[in-house]
């Protein structure tokens, strides 16, 4: 595992520590349980779909919060502009989040049926109830940090809160560990997506061509979300033809004064390659 991840699994389970302490495990399953649904992931017809990310810090990319006055008008333009789902950071100290951007996310894209997924460095079942109570529809699971049973452990939480699950992979051993979780939950009632992350993470550079390595040894039958790397329309269509439904978007439309008509112009030209790559097969 980088240094990165050691730092942010370490991180992670420190607030993990901090938490419980203040709410008990029992009382906060007691919350996640009892909350409203959140709204459900539907991916278009169409052929390719946007989770849009909203984050306040990066450490490849820097300060990302010049265009965003608040998260609220930031994710509210996401979901006007037709993203799929939302992915909000909740990681503090190097990605400038927190659990209540998720709330204030939520708050906004409910009325909108566009779920939030929390992004973070997840360790334990708790942070995916955390997740739950502040609203989210879904969380990312990030492979290269745990080991088979804490995949399930978490994979668990999140199919009895009704929540759907990124998992994600930087390399080919991380594909292995997935498909082999994967594996034993053929009858599991659960909504799970599998990413590629391109970046590599010493150098936190992208690598473009891992899409094109890697894509062939996801499962087939979950869609694929390419992650990092994916900047504008050609890159979208890139992915599309490289079999990748989704991807999941967060420097770029940051950065973007006009988060909203980015968003439906990375839609329009991904629906548009998929659909000509329907065509082809008739």
């Amino acid at each position: 595992m980088s240094g990165l991840l050691t730092d942010m699994a370490r991180l992670s389970y420190e607030r993990y520590e901090h938490a419980k302490a203040v709410v008990p495990e029992a009382k906060l399953w007691a919350r996640a349980s009892t909350m409203a649904p959140a709204p459900a992931l539907k991916l278009s017809a169409e052929g390719f779909d946007l989770i849009a990310e909203c984050k306040l810090h990066s450490p490849s990319a820097g300060d990302l919060s010049n265009h965003t006055s608040d998260v609220q008008s930031r994710v509210a333009a996401y979901g006007l502009g037709g993203a799929a789902a939302v992915s909000v950071l909740t990681e503090p100290t190097r990605f400038g989040g927190a659990l209540e951007h998720l709330t204030q996310a939520t708050q906004v894209l409910t009325p909108l049926g566009v779920p939030t997924m929390r992004k973070d460095f997840l360790v334990e079942p708790y942070q995916v109830m955390e997740a739950r109570v502040a609203g989210a529809g879904g969380v990312l699971v990030i492979a290269r940090m745990l080991d088979k049973s804490r995949i399930t452990a978490l994979l668990d939480c999140a199919a009895m809160l009704r929540l759907f699950v990124l998992i994600e992979a930087f390399d080919a051993e991380d594909i292995a560990l997935i498909n082999d979780v994967l594996s034993a939950r053929k009858n599991h009632d659960e909504k799970i997506l599998v990413g590629i992350n391109c970046r590599d993470l010493q150098s936190l550079q992208v690598n473009f061509e891992r899409f094109a390595e890697l894509v062939s040894l996801l499962p087939s039958e979950y869609p694929k979300v390419a992650e990092s790397g994916v900047g504008n329309t050609e890159d979208v269509q890139r992915v599309v033809r490289l079999g990748f439904q989704m991807a999941l978007i967060g420097t770029t439309l940051m950065n973007s004064p006009d988060p909203r008509a980015l968003a439906v112009e990375l839609l329009q030209s991904g629906r548009k390659t998929a659909l000509s790559l329907e065509m082809l097969k008739l």
